[in-house]
């Protein structure tokens, strides 16, 4: 009986949301695969699904902390969602050869972008196996790191001129430095206090 109402808290509004964006993630690298030059419609399809997708992550924070809908389950997975969104993103528009130039995403953005996420994800498990615990505390610099990839890849897919495009490759890729290295130290702390 508590298992079941465990269960229901579990799949509210707001981690229904997250997990729609989950779904959205991979239909997003599908319709960019596609769309070829003489498909210019997927390229369309694929900006509609990415920004669908980054209202559901804005929807369900503001419906977890609205409604008090914060669960374990929401906590875990919804930086999950963002890494899987923005990660296939930033490599799509990267390395999508058939795409048109003007939606190139260049290497030394999507790289940074890539090894922080590598960074978070290993030392979240070497924490877990230290502490037998798995603290998912979002920083306002990792916040505001997500919101800066959003808005790259965004102007992006929408072809914006390259000034201002550069402008959020180079704000994308300090933002992803700074949180990585704010990650690490957070993750060195937990570390040294699961030792004493």
């Amino acid at each position: 009986m508590v298992a079941a109402a465990a269960d229901g808290e579990a799949m509210n509004s707001a981690n229904q949301l997250t997990l729609l964006r989950l779904l959205l993630a991979p239909l997003f690298v599908i319709l960019l695969l596609y769309a070829s030059p003489d498909r210019p419609f997927l390229r369309g399809a694929a900006l509609a699904v990415f920004v669908a997708a980054c209202l559901t992550d804005g929807l369900d924070g503001y419906l977890a902390r609205r409604w008090n809908q914060k669960t374990t389950l929401g906590s875990y997975v919804d930086p999950l969602a963002d890494k899987l969104l923005l990660t296939s993103g930033f490599v799509s528009l990267s390395f999508m050869g058939h795409l048109p130039p003007s939606m190139h995403i260049p290497a030394w953005v999507t790289i940074p972008v890539i090894s922080r996420d590598v960074l978070i994800l290993t030392g979240s498990l070497l924490i877990f196996i230290l502490t037998g615990t798995l603290k998912a505390e979002p920083l306002f610099v990792g916040k505001l790191t997500t919101v800066s990839q959003m808005a790259t890849l965004f102007l992006a897919l929408l072809a914006a001129p390259l000034p201002l495009k550069t402008f959020f490759f180079a704000a994308t890729v300090i933002l992803t430095i700074l949180s990585g290295v704010r990650y690490l130290q957070m993750g060195a702390q937990l570390a040294q206090a699961s030792q004493k």
